[in-house]
């Protein structure tokens, strides 16, 4: 076929011939990770590298600059499969320092490159690739949207091929729950540009989980696809320019809201909004007086909320530490060391729970509740005693019938004298030789027979 311009100045940068068609209609898109087999040659013919040789794929980030500027361009415009010559001016390869011993300077390359295969641009928070990005338009800015930007998407969702949602939504990025946004397309938009529209494929943890969606027929456990356009962004105020007060103000609304979602069972909504609160007002050193005091107190009120939050939902390691800041502001806080007796005792601590339960007392003699948790800890010990009673008399059992055994066998492997053949003396073995005695033949088993066969007994 007839080479094809593909540089962006049409200036003959990067020229392509394709030697075999691809297959389908796609080609991989920026960040896409693709795998391909070349063989890279001067003009002259001469090889200077080729993954065939190796017998191993190369595999790179299409469109990061990873390899050079002819590959990102050449290889986003081929197929699955396609095999093409990509002839690669010096700008768009190695330029004027070329690539020495085996690059000169000013060299025109040409790379014969098979597109094997590629896989979209993971963006899931483990590596994991359950949220995976294919752009189809790219982004015109170089910033991107951040956890309290407010964002404006149109979103299409699709499940096997159906779509269930056509929208334009605008959030608050980090409460998408509340306008049902799923926590995948979230944390995609955290990589998005303005102006940008991608396929996304996001895997059931981070689309509608075990709970499925039915009022759009998605049942539990589905991978869904959504495409999202972001139209526009705002950033928050960067909190390094806000003044104390308006510091203040803006942990304020944030712990407002917070109960807002906690009293609606927001629960994974509020604990986001809640710890914003913590972001505004964690440098301390800018706040006096009163502000300080208001600061104290916002925090305070913050750490406890969600330590509620996080035993809501079972987290009593993270409830535990948000209690433990509450109490290095105000030692004798009764709603931390309550909240820290049940977090011990979701911990399975009893003896750590009961000690801030009586501290509460302490503080709170007719505290109704924490008397009841009292005698909840006591109890809890003692069944972990019996268990622990029993536990340790089924191990003695255990132990004990180990012993036995050992000894029982220890019993077998030793010797039977009055059986078998020891003592039962043949006619070399005999002193002297001799044939054994009538005495000796009525009764084998006696060894201790004197040299001459008297029949008395030796050293007896």
């Amino acid at each position: 076929m007839a080479e094809i311009d593909l540089s962006p100045a049409q200036d003959k940068g990067v020229l392509k011939e394709i030697i075999k068609e691809g297959v389908g209609d796609e080609t991989p898109t920026t960040g896409c990770k693709v795998k391909v087999h070349y063989i890279g040659t001067l003009l002259d013919g001469t090889k200077f590298d080729s993954s065939r040789d190796k017998d191993k794929p190369f595999k790179f980030n299409l469109g990061t600059g990873n390899v050079i500027k002819a590959w990102d361009i050449g290889v986003a415009s081929m197929k699955k499969g396609e095999i093409a010559i990509l002839t690669c001016a010096p700008e768009y390869a190695y330029g004027k320092n070329g690539s020495p011993p085996l690059i000169p300077s000013d060299a025109t390359l040409k790379f014969e490159v098979e597109l094997l295969d590629w896989s979209g641009e993971d963006l899931s928070p483990n590596k994991d690739k359950s949220i995976e990005r294919f752009q189809i338009i790219v982004g015109e800015s170089y910033a991107n949207p951040e956890d309290g930007s407010i964002v404006k998407i149109h979103l299409v969702g699709k499940y096997n091929g159906e779509v269930f949602e056509d929208r334009d939504v605008e959030f608050t990025l980090g409460e998408g729950e509340i306008v049902g946004v799923v926590d995948g397309v979230e944390i995609a938009l955290q990589r998005f540009l303005k102006g940008e529209k991608s396929r996304l494929f996001i895997k059931s943890k981070y689309a509608f989980k075990s709970q499925g969606k039915p009022e759009y027929n998605i049942p539990p456990n589905a991978d869904i696809e959504y495409e999202v356009k972001l139209q526009d962004f705002e950033k928050e105020t960067s909190v390094w320019s806000m003044k104390p007060a308006e510091k203040i103000e803006q942990a304020k609304m944030q712990k407002e809201k917070g109960t807002k979602y906690l009293k609606s069972d927001r629960i994974n909504v509020a604990i986001k909004v809640y710890q914003k609160v913590s972001k505004y007002l964690n440098e301390g050193s800018d706040f006096t007086d009163d502000l300080k005091k208001e600061r104290d107190s916002l925090l305070v009120a913050a750490h406890l909320n969600l330590a509620l939050c996080y035993l809501k939902t079972n987290e009593n390691i993270l409830a535990k530490q948000e209690c433990d800041q509450v109490l290095e502001l105000d030692p004798k806080n009764e709603k931390a060391l309550f909240r820290r007796g049940q977090a011990h005792l979701g911990l399975a601590s009893p003896e750590l729970a009961i000690n801030d339960f009586q501290e509460v007392l302490k503080l709170q003699p007719n505290n109704t509740a924490a008397s009841n948790q009292v005698l909840i800890c006591n109890s809890f010990i003692k069944k972990q005693l019996t268990k622990e009673k029993k536990l340790y008399a089924n191990m003695f059992d255990k132990f004990a019938q180990e012993d036995k055994q050992k000894e029982e066998q220890k019993l077998k492997e030793q010797p039977d004298v009055m059986r078998g053949t020891l003592g039962e003396w043949g006619q070399e073995e005999r002193p002297g030789g001799r044939d054994a005695t009538a005495f000796e033949k009525e009764n084998p088993n006696i060894l201790m027979l004197n040299a001459n066969g008297s029949g008395e007994f030796k050293n007896m």
